[in-house]
């Protein structure tokens, strides 16, 4: 049996979702399927509060696609390839629990498209140096990024900066990459296993009972939902989205407390 390219494991209501392809952890279509039902079941587990994913060792989140996969295949399979790897993706970004993209390394390509399908991206430094820079150079290759890249990275960053960035195949390092908005926040650690505790430590406070995880997720789902529909239609997603939560164990837990001036002790229900 083929080792996993994917692995996948909850700890402390975390979804871990690991790409083991070292040392670039570059993605074919059989990570991807793996990837996908990691998604899958990450949605389905009640105990799942906040998905993490990630890649295998410290060089390297991902450096994208394989590309001795795609030199050797033909334009039929590209297509498809990429049209699967756009549905993954796409519902990693819409599945109502907060996902955090841990960078532990250089993050380009497809790599990067991967990390903007997350709603937080969490860099590494050690020792006050960048660990890996972040960029879509795949007009090197005479392509675009052909994995939702070309859509998040204007959305996230405006036309003409990302633009800019892909027509160059500009890297940037993390203070860069923070100023424009793609890197959420840099956690300093003086070793590789120090950085990962950061991260399921800062995970772990958007679980119950520290945040009302169901609220986080709506919360995300809303705007990955309604960001990009007219305002009115936007405002209609929200309402029926809080109607969710007036309606969750969560919410009457949060009032009372309040009410009662203590602390929220949340179930994610």
């Amino acid at each position: 049996m083929a080792d996993k390219l994917i692995q996948y494991e909850v700890v402390d209501g975390v979804g871990v979702i690991t790409m083991v392809d070292p040392p670039a952890n570059t993605y074919t279509h059989e990570m991807m399927r793996e990837m996908d039902e990691a998604i899958v079941a990450a949605r389905f587990d009640e105990s799942v509060h906040v998905i993490v994913l990630r890649g295998a060792g410290d060089k390297f989140f991902s450096a994208g696609a394989n590309i001795s996969m795609l030199q050797t295949s033909d334009p039929y399979f590209k297509y498809y390839f990429c049209l699967h790897a756009n549905e993954t993706l796409n519902r990693l970004e819409q599945t109502p629990k907060l996902v955090i993209a841990a960078l532990n390394g250089h993050t380009v390509g497809g790599g990067l498209e991967i990390a903007m399908a997350a709603d937080l991206r969490i860099g590494r430094r050690a020792g006050g140096k960048d660990c890996g820079k972040l960029g879509l150079p795949e007009i090197t290759l005479g392509v675009l990024p052909g994995t939702g890249g070309t859509q998040r990275l204007a959305r996230m960053l405006g036309k003409s900066r990302a633009i800019e960035l892909m027509v160059t195949g500009g890297l940037l390092d993390l203070a860069a990459a923070q100023d424009h908005g793609l890197v959420n926040d840099v956690f300093d650690a003086e070793d590789f296993a120090g950085w990962r505790a950061q991260i399921h430590e800062y995970a772990t406070k958007f679980c119950p009972p520290n945040t009302a995880s169901k609220a986080a997720g709506r919360i995300k789902r809303a705007v990955q939902s309604g960001c990009d529909l007219p305002f009115e239609s936007g405002l209609a997603i929200e309402r029926e989205l809080q109607q969710q939560l007036f309606e969750s164990d969560d919410a009457t837990e949060g009032l009372n407390a309040y009410i009662e001036k203590r602390k929220p002790a949340f179930s994610g229900k």
